[in-house]
């Protein structure tokens, strides 16, 4: 019988979640999927800490560099994707490593998400966002929650990108997006492991992080991908860096500053990723790096019978 098992391996960024995954990839197995929302993207791989292609050589990965920037990337065709891939590497005998950051990829697939296809409105888009910026943030907000209240208390204000989303699907579907985002039983059974640090030890990566990625030459990416044609405010862009380095490239910012952004914006990230992955979920096992993954590992991903079912956590 085809065993159909997957380890996700989730968490804010900076916390190792990729070294851990290709660790325990080179020694128990399996295949790496991805679960980061900008990691799609072709040319954007300093600024995502995209997984070294020379990585990428040693274990099979999947779901990295599949569209280009000015594509619209949605959660609808990541779970359709990523279930494509899955499958594939079930039939062939193999289980996956899911690993990423982006809380809506995790839970649609482990939960099931029942999620909605409706395409970009791109008129809407922007005239919702035009609202955001004079009437500010709050004000999309309010009327998301005077529709759809549940996804207004899971959406962060400030978080546009995902407010528009919502307001976006209500429009096209008469529906609210959270009685869309109902969850299902997944098919297959699957280990949580949440990796973490203190604010203390966190912080210090992240500067550490932002540091290297301008050492590497993030600026010059950033342009290449302007230079070849990608709006600055095009939705590939949001993601932690870009924008803000876009601004100094126009003049906006010095180079300084927009460092201090991205870092900034990184912590801002980190918070809302501790809202998707809490600390006291039952489901989530909270670790520290491979070796505290390993054991268990080892156990589900070979021939034991003793595994958690993903319904039985939910």
């Amino acid at each position: 019988m085809t065993l159909r098992r997957l380890v996700a391996i989730v968490g804010p960024t900076a916390t190792g979640k990729s070294d851990i995954a290709l660790e325990l990839a080179r020694s128990h197995g399996g295949e790496i999927v991805n679960a980061d929302s900008r990691q799609v993207y072709r040319g954007m791989d300093i600024g995502t800490a995209k997984p070294p292609l020379e990585a990428r050589r040693k274990v099979r990965h999947h779901l990295y560099d599949i569209a280009d920037p000015g594509d619209a990337y949605s959660l609808a065709l990541y779970t359709k994707q990523a279930r494509e891939v899955l499958e594939g590497l079930w039939a062939r005998g193999s289980f996956a490593w899911l690993v990423g950051g982006t809380g809506q990829y995790i839970w649609a697939l482990l939960e099931d998400w029942t999620v909605p296809e409706v395409p970009p409105d791109e008129p809407l888009r922007q005239q919702l966002s035009e609202r955001a910026e004079s009437e500010g943030p709050a004000a999309l907000h309010a009327e998301l929650a005077s529709i759809d209240p549940v996804a207004a208390d899971r959406i962060d204000a400030n978080n546009v990108r995902r407010v528009v989303r919502a307001l976006e699907v209500h429009r096209h579907t008469g529906r609210p997006i959270s009685e869309w985002q109902q969850k299902g039983e997944p098919d297959f059974e699957f280990l949580l492991f949440g990796v973490d640090l203190p604010n203390a030890e966190l912080e210090p990566r992240i500067d550490a992080r932002v540091d290297a990625m301008f050492e590497a030459g993030f600026v010059d990416e950033v342009r290449s991908l302007l230079d070849g044609g990608l709006a600055a405010d095009a939705p590939a862009m949001s993601a932690i860096g870009y924008r803000e380095v876009a601004r100094h490239i126009a003049g906006e910012l010095t180079l300084d500053q927009a460092r201090d952004e991205t870092i900034r914006a990184t912590r801002r990230l980190v918070r809302r990723q501790r809202q998707w992955f809490r600390a006291d979920d039952p489901r989530i096992r909270w670790v520290r790096d491979a070796q505290d993954i390993d054991l268990e590992a080892n156990i589900f991903t070979g021939a034991c019978t003793n595994v958690i079912r993903g319904a039985s956590r939910g």
